[in-house]
């Protein structure tokens, strides 16, 4: 066995990657890619109001509650941030990114502007935020008739906000177009990567130093 790298012992405090995009712009897709290549990376499963597709898993996808569950966890303090879109409702669990960010565990959000919004407003020392653009707003049409899960009014809606959405790409700390999915994804594990090794996310360093320093040669 070969010696253990020791830059990976340094300890340091998790990040909250944020993905947002408009419906079918891809960061759906590239979120379940990063999950799949990535073991440091979990999801922050949110729970929402909106009915379940056929294709989801209560518990996996989202954690779908009932309208009165929902103000129940919000009124209790158990939401860290929480937003209407498209006539549902969704958000995130507080107590499982708190206690992954103190145990330095990186954990990914694939939530919309709004919930990115009151996120920075209380952990933005903890946040990477990455928005994902489409190439074209006909790609994205495209995209979501592919997708074949909605009526046709639903898509049109979805288009609309879209474009309420995009406003907002200023906001985030990177933005990358996906023309490309593969491309789009070695951008968004290139930020991850580089992220990781902010020295301001790695209070272990003062330690590591210490010893180099102390150390007889």
């Amino acid at each position: 066995m070969g010696a253990e790298n020791p830059s990976n012992a340094i300890r340091r405090r998790g990040l909250m990657l944020v993905l947002s995009s408009p419906s079918g712009a891809g960061k759906s897709t590239i979120a379940r890619n990063l999950l799949e290549s990535d073991p440091g990376l979990e999801l922050s499963v949110s729970v929402t109001t909106r009915a379940r597709r056929g294709s989801e898993i209560d518990g996996m996808h989202y954690h779908f509650r009932s309208m009165r569950d929902f103000e129940r966890l919000r009124d209790s303090d158990a939401l860290l941030e929480w937003a209407e879109v498209h006539g549902n409702y969704y958000a995130t669990p507080r107590e499982p990114a708190e206690i992954a960010m103190a145990q330095g565990r990186d954990m990914l959000f694939d939530i919309d502007w709004q919930g990115a919004e009151q996120l920075k407003e209380k952990m933005r020392a903890d946040i990477v935020s990455i928005f994902i653009l489409p190439p074209s707003m006909g790609e994205l049409k495209a995209r979501l008739r592919r997708r074949a899960e909605d009526q046709d009014a639903v898509i049109e809606t979805r288009l609309h906000n879209a474009r309420v959405e995009l406003e907002h790409w200023r906001d985030y700390d990177y933005v990358v177009v996906n023309d490309d999915l593969d491309k789009a994804f070695a951008s968004v594990k290139a930020i991850v990567t580089a992220e990781r090794l902010r020295r301001d996310r790695r209070p272990g360093l003062f330690d590591f130093v210490s010893k180099l320093l102390d150390e007889k040669v």
